[in-house]
């Protein structure tokens, strides 16, 4: 009998590199740097808390036109301290429901792993396909109508924001406004409401 010698078997040796984490992606920064500058150039054109609360100025409107005035004016000059309270009743209700927290919080996942921080040139690649990004973009337009409008989450979104709106509404309906704090503090131009 015949010795048979095994084939040789290449092998290569690794080489001890130190892993360095993945460096974030040019988008990725770009879009943490325009957060945050935005984040801080609307939370410095807030006012102060205790003057949205303070109780001496609260009145009750003479007429619905009064109200509406009010209303637009008091957004013009609260809107940063207006959207912070909607903010928060949004948070303290998804918080309150942690499966519709969970369901937003991957519908955003897979916004932004599967279509806003993909690379460009690289197609979306699942289970041996290829997608195309009008593909990818259609997929995740029809998740995100199942997700908010199929689930509970919809309506969850729904009622904070009419329960927000309404608190925001009635806060400014019956603050009276003050001429003098309007003509001294007012260095921000009034904005359109759409009441």
């Amino acid at each position: 009998m015949s010795t048979a010698v095994p084939p040789v078997i290449p092998v290569s040796s690794v080489q001890s590199v130190e892993s360095q984490p993945p460096a974030a992606s040019p988008a990725f920064l770009s879009f943490v740097s325009r957060l945050n500058e935005s984040l801080r150039n609307g939370l410095s054109q807030r006012r102060p808390w205790a003057e949205l609360v303070d109780r001496s100025a609260f009145s009750k409107p003479e007429s619905f036109s009064d109200a509406l005035v009010r209303v637009r004016k008091n957004y013009s000059y609260f809107r940063v301290n207006y959207l912070s309270v909607i903010g928060l009743i949004l948070a303290f209700s998804l918080l309150s429901h942690p499966f519709s927290l969970l369901l937003l919080l991957g519908l955003l996942c897979s916004w932004i792993f599967l279509y806003l921080f993909r690379p460009a040139d690289q197609p979306l690649v699942l289970f041996g396909r290829a997608f195309s990004d009008r593909e990818t973009l259609g997929f995740l337009i029809i998740f995100s109508v199942f997700v908010v409008f199929l689930t509970t989450v919809g309506s969850l979104l729904i009622s904070a924001l009419m329960v927000g709106v309404g608190l925001v509404c009635a806060h400014g309906a019956f603050r009276a406004l003050r001429i003098s704090s309007w003509t001294n503090k007012n260095k921000y131009p009034p904005v359109s409401c759409p009441f």
